[in-house]
């Protein structure tokens, strides 16, 4: 299965960010000598189940980026709208894998191992997991926004292999999730109130998220646990800007 790929890189640096670094755009932020987004690029390049690739971003991309054979269209005012944008230029039949460009860490080995493990289950909608304990023991001290679920502690990936379709179909309940990707008790709420209570309680599990993602929703949903801590985190305050900058000086 070879798949497409859309980068979502156009979001503004108005946040922590912007006390280091003076970047317009989060994609624009140097590590190295390179911008943010270009690792995550070159990444998605290296996977041997990557067809194209297309940036939503600003215009200033197209002369700041070094990978070669990327695609470029504009970004929409929100994250959904640029999905939506990104999608519709593709204009591909088949599964399509969103990536947001704020996760300069990501390896060709994350990517194609969350691709694989897709491989295995028929969906419409793939999100990966990450437990808790794969992220410390890698990066200890990694500060990320966990859910306590009945089997374990995860944060959510920064990947999603979708069916385009499902964009228009489920616009709004998609963007109220992305609003609240980092707000694991109102995203519960989505689902309804026994989903939200059973996470008060620690209660809820992954199949039932699911269940009830399909039931909500009308699409299959599936998580997929990954083993790769780099697919969950991203830069988006001043601590993981260094330590991006260190990991990847590093290697």
């Amino acid at each position: 299965m070879r798949v497409d790929a859309v980068v979502l890189a156009g979001a503004r640096n108005d946040g922590r960010l912007r006390h280091v670094s003076s970047a317009p755009y989060e994609a624009l932020i140097e590590i190295g000598d390179r911008v943010m987004v270009d690792y995550v690029l070159a990444a998605l390049r290296r996977c041997s189940l990557i067809n194209r690739i297309v940036v939503a971003g600003p215009d200033e991309l197209r002369t700041r980026v070094t990978t070669c054979g990327v695609e470029f269209t504009s970004a929409g005012d929100s994250m959904i709208e640029s999905i939506r944008v990104a999608t519709e230029y593709l204009d591909s039949k088949d599964k399509v894998l969103l990536v947001t460009g704020d996760i300069p860490l990501i390896t060709e080995e994350a990517i194609l191992d969350f691709l694989h493990r897709c491989q295995k289950v028929q969906a419409d909608i793939y999100y990966p997991v990450v437990r808790r304990v794969t992220n410390e023991s890698k990066y200890p001290g990694v500060r990320r926004t966990y859910m306590h679920l009945k089997e374990g502690v995860f944060t959510g990936g920064n990947l999603v292999l979708l069916q385009p379709a499902i964009v228009a179909q489920c616009h709004d309940l998609i963007d109220q999730a992305i609003q609240l990707r980092k707000k694991p008790r109102q995203l519960a709420k989505l689902l309804g109130g026994r989903a939200f209570f059973k996470l008060l309680f620690r209660q809820l599990s992954i199949k039932e998220i699911e269940a009830r993602v399909n039931e909500v929703l009308g699409f299959v949903g599936v998580a997929i646990v990954s083993l790769y801590p780099e697919v969950g985190i991203d830069v988006d305050k001043p601590t993981d800007l260094e330590m991006a900058r260190q990991v990847l000086e590093n290697r």
